[in-house]
């Protein structure tokens, strides 16, 4: 098997990318080829594979984790992409008071709790935020 790490994936779209450590062309990840893994894999996440050619190039056909990646702070190697990196559960809170403090400023204090709490569940729910 090949090692590597794990440069974004996107468990909604249901794909990402791996970067080996032997170098060369990153190699493509699709959920339906890793059956529940698809829920652990974050940016950062160190992985085993076995590779096979598929339409496109290489593509992932066995894999495995080996290291869990860490949650990393907002900022901490921004893509370029339209991928998103885990955030902090507290950084993420920050980030939905401040649109919310800012686009809907008539919500009440206790409007802005519920909301809160509501898109914290959800975030959680997908993978968005770690704890």
């Amino acid at each position: 098997m090949d090692s590597g790490t794990v440069l974004r994936f996107d468990a909604v779209r249901g794909y990402g990318f791996i970067a080996p450590d032997s170098g060369g062309e990153d190699i493509f990840v699709h959920a339906n080829d890793i059956g529940e893994l698809k829920n652990r894999l974050r940016s950062g996440t160190r992985v085993e594979y076995e590779t096979e050619v598929g339409e496109r190039g290489l593509k992932t056909s066995v894999l495995r984790i080996v290291t869990p990646s860490v949650a990393r702070s907002p900022g901490a190697g921004d893509d370029d992409d339209d991928m998103c990196d885990v955030l902090l559960a507290q950084d993420f809170t920050a980030k939905v008071t401040e649109k919310l403090l800012h686009d809907a400023p008539t919500l009440t204090g206790a409007q802005i709790v519920q909301v809160r709490r509501a898109m914290i569940e959800l975030a959680t729910r997908h993978g968005w935020v770690e704890s």
